[in-house]
């Protein structure tokens, strides 16, 4: 994770900003500002994002994959090329159809992932077959 305060300011590729293991079918990597944050997701076809809120507002941006989310008594499948608008404080599930890399958004910054208090998505779920 890289993080900026409003005094300077950083330039990288994704290559050089560290990959966290969240399970064995989630990983990430993060860069942050002071007021927004943008991470890289990688979900393995049927890793399960569990039902979650957070006070950031998040826009997610599918580059490989698709998504199928649940938000709001609505399935929304969101596949490569497609943006999603999450508001603030809205519950959200996500199922990885396919593998999948997705670019999150947020403003405010996610201080639980800053500080690993994000266990909902270190328990490696699955999603299984009907």
């Amino acid at each position: 994770m890289l993080t900026i305060s409003h005094m300077d300011h950083r330039h990288s590729k994704w290559e050089d900003v560290p990959l966290e293991t969240m399970s064995d079918v989630i990983s990430r990597r993060v860069f942050t500002g002071e007021k927004a944050m943008v991470a890289q997701v990688f979900l393995s076809r049927d890793a399960v994002v569990p039902l979650h809120h957070h006070e950031s507002e998040q826009i997610t941006y599918i580059l490989k994959g698709a998504l199928k989310f649940e938000l709001q008594g609505r399935e929304v499948t969101v596949r490569a090329g497609e943006v999603l608008f999450i508001p603030s404080n809205v519950p959200h599930r996500a199922v990885a159809l396919e593998d999948t890399l997705d670019l999150d958004v947020f403003s405010p910054v996610r201080t639980d992932w800053l500080t690993k208090d994000d266990g909902y998505l270190r328990r490696g779920e699955r999603e299984s077959a009907a």
